[in-house]
């Protein structure tokens, strides 16, 4: 038996927790299974699984062994898809996006892809939190953030500006703040968690400036924040792809525009290196920068 077929067993055993379950599942005996996982184990010169009467579990070792032979046997699986000709992109897409740019943004660009490439079934999460790829084994994910992970690969789709606003309403009540340092007597909403967005940044007649707002009230959601600032409860700092349509309906007014900061977080997509990049994640980060080439809000939406 190759190390191919030996890793096979090995992940059988892993996701069925049961020598017997895995050897109905790979039509072996059970026998036959345990001395393919002990031969690996003597190869390796560590102890893979913990064995009991009750269960199989992972050691440390066997964690990290199960994590790669994954990434192998995947590569191998896309490698043979990708030189297939015309080789349909197929399988399960695992892709994470912040809550509300991707309900708003995204989502609505999914039905053409859909269309285009039918056999790929998409799982899609929606969360501001920044989500570790590699643990989640999520294939792509649309970030609008300060990157800091080296393992990742990061392909720029847009730029993209944050602009500060607040509704029509809070400003009859609270005034018009003219400079930056006006901001500390505002109420200023924040995100729960996040330091890099809750540090507002502006370049006035002094040069760049950043100020840490201290909010009384924080969310984990964008669109909670973007939903309160509406309601006339605060200020928020935004993406002006996300507040644009508001404030072009006069639902929100744009503040201290003289000092708008000229750079911002670009919109990237972010996924996993591998030698072989999988056919699914190609054709949808291929797919987001066409859209993002001809952005729909653009037209109209959302």
């Amino acid at each position: 038996m190759d190390r191919q077929e030996t890793m096979g067993v090995f992940l059988a055993v892993v996701e069925e927790g049961d020598f017997s379950a895995a050897a109905r599942r790979l039509r072996m005996t059970p026998s036959a299974v345990s001395k393919i996982i002990g031969r690996l184990e003597s190869r390796l010169g560590v102890r893979l699984l913990q064995r009991s009467t009750r269960r199989i579990s992972l050691t440390a070792e066997g964690s990290t062994y199960a994590d790669s032979a994954r990434r192998i046997l995947n590569d191998i699986k896309e490698a043979e898809i990708a030189v297939q000709p015309g080789a349909e992109p197929r399988g399960r897409l695992r892709v994470s996006l912040p809550s509300a740019f991707g309900h708003r943004l995204i989502v609505p660009m999914l039905p053409a892809f859909i269309d285009r490439y039918p056999a790929i079934e998409l799982e899609l999460m929606f969360t501001d939190a920044i989500v570790d790829l590699l643990a989640e084994e999520t294939d792509v994910a649309v970030r609008v953030a300060a990157h800091s992970d080296s393992r990742l690969v990061v392909r720029r789709l847009a730029p993209n500006r944050r602009v500060i606003c607040a509704s029509p309403r809070y400003l009859e009540r609270h005034g018009m703040p003219i400079t930056p340092d006006d901001l500390q007597g505002h109420i200023c909403l924040g995100v729960t968690a996040r330091g890099g967005l809750n540090i507002w940044e502006f370049d006035g007649p002094d040069g760049l400036q950043s100020m840490r707002i201290r909010s009384p009230i924080e969310a984990n959601s964008t669109e909670a924040l973007r939903r309160l600032a509406l309601a006339g409860i605060g200020i928020i700092r935004m993406s002006e792809i996300l507040v644009g349509p508001d404030i072009k309906a006069g639902r929100l007014t744009a503040l201290l525009t003289r000092y708008n900061h000229p750079d911002g977080t670009p919109i990237c997509a972010v996924y996993p290196p591998g030698r072989i990049l999988s056919p699914r994640v190609r054709v949808f980060v291929d797919f987001l920068a066409e859209q993002f080439a001809n952005p729909p809000w653009l037209h109209g939406a959302p």
